[in-house]
């Protein structure tokens, strides 16, 4: 499926072809604190399809919480999460969020669920409400 995305000011912008049925949930404690969120839906890009077609992100390297090398991807303006890549710099993980076609892409698995934060398993039950008031 090929895609485009970007950041939310719009000065990122990128495009690659990727694998609807590989997009997943991670519940890692590093996908928690990047999203400021549970957890994160990333959606693995085909290798060699990735290309920024606008502006030139910011990335810092650390190691995750399964032991290897992540260098993650951000906007330098206005801190969007885009994407990470191993250490290698091989495999690319596009954060859902700024792919234009998203709502077309559902998680096909969840990984590092012994960190799942309690309450996040059932939401179905909370009431719901088509905008905030």
């Amino acid at each position: 499926m090929h895609i485009t995305g970007g950041c939310h000011c719009g000065a990122i912008r990128y495009q690659a072809e990727i694998e609807p049925e590989r997009v997943s949930i991670c519940h890692c404690t590093d996908c928690q604190r990047l999203t400021g969120t549970a957890y994160r839906i990333t959606a693995p890009a085909r290798p060699g399809s990735f290309e920024l077609t606008a502006g030139e992100p910011r990335g810092y390297t650390k190691y995750g919480d399964s032991g290897g090398l992540s260098r993650q991807f951000f906007c330098p303006n206005c801190g969007s999460p885009l994407y990470r890549t191993d250490g290698g710099g091989g495999a690319i993980g596009i954060r859902l969020g700024g792919i234009d076609q998203r709502r077309e892409l559902t998680p096909r698995k969840q990984i590092w669920c012994r960190s799942a934060l309690p309450g996040i398993e059932n939401i179905g039950p909370l009431p719901r409400f088509e905008r905030e008031d």
